[in-house]
């Protein structure tokens, strides 16, 4: 695997003073008709000196190939001359965003969702980005999408299929970033490319199950609500019969007690306003 290799050529700007005085030179010998010697000048201006001058932008880099050989890649912004006869590959250092498309795989229960995720990526080292994989760019396409369908492959998507997992697609968001960023940058690696952030941007069940799970997560919502309503009206229940004991405001027995849990059950309890209804005799009739 090829390593990367940074240099700093000459500057160019002596180069082009050069180039500039060797032009004027050979048009000076055309126009006192030494073609012989313009000619030459001109070539190696032409040839050997004006291809050398390379400009690098801010967060770019340019790679150096010499006749198959690595020669080094200059990252430092500017204008330098290098060797003519060496090809120039540019590559772009800047942050770039990957939106990944949503992809339809089954959780680890095998129930089939819908994910993607948004990936901030860049190149770290311009070597094995050139030269350790055919084109980096769909590399990065291609093993994105795997780490994502790895990713949910290993967890659920929510407690209510698993309930014994620590974590999960849904309610683990932080945790399975990280675990996503550190899986690309370990994907990625081998094409000298860094995971800057990866984030899940889309959830959801497939649509063939979505319903289904929307109908199961109502329930499981309407249980956990009637159990927090049925403990609150226990509790009241019995703050209710301790207040009427303390204040000897009337003595029950135990049948008329449990009429009046059961009475105050259904009223704390239940969906709709409870209709009262007068009692003109006395308790036990």
């Amino acid at each position: 695997m090829q390593t990367e290799k940074i240099i700093k050529p000459p500057s160019g700007y002596l180069t082009l003073v050069i180039f500039l005085i060797m032009l004027t030179g050979g048009i000076y010998l055309m126009a006192i008709k030494s073609f012989g010697w313009a000619s030459a000048i001109l070539v190696i201006d032409f040839i050997l000196v004006l291809p050398g001058l390379i400009i690098v932008n801010p967060n770019e880099s340019k790679v150096l190939i010499l006749f198959g050989k690595y020669v080094g890649t200059v990252k430092t912004d500017g204008f330098f001359w290098v060797n003519p006869l060496t090809s120039k590959k540019k590559l772009s250092l800047r942050a770039r965003n990957l939106n990944g498309q949503q992809l339809k795989v089954n959780d680890k229960m095998g129930n089939p969702i819908e994910i993607a995720a948004v990936i901030v990526w860049q190149v770290k080292e311009t070597a094995k980005a050139s030269f350790s994989v055919e084109d980096y760019l769909q590399y990065v396409n291609i093993q994105s999408e795997a780490a994502v369908r790895h990713l949910a492959n290993s967890f659920a998507y929510d407690s209510l299929e698993d309930e014994s997992a620590q974590i999960t697609l849904k309610d683990g968001a932080d945790k399975v970033n990280s675990l996503l960023e550190d899986e690309l940058n370990e994907r990625l690696s081998r094409a000298g490319i860094e995971v800057i952030e990866a984030r899940i941007s889309h959830l959801a069940y497939a649509q063939e199950i979505a319903s289904a799970m929307l109908q199961r997560q109502q329930a499981t919502a309407v249980i956990a609500a009637r159990k927090l309503i049925v403990e609150g009206a226990v509790g009241m229940v019995e703050m209710a019969l301790e207040r009427l004991s303390e204040k000897e405001i009337v003595t029950l027995d135990e049948e008329r007690k449990a009429a009046m849990v059961s009475n105050l059950l259904v009223v704390l309890c239940g969906d709709r306003n409870a209709q009262p209804v007068v009692n003109a005799g006395t308790l036990y009739n």
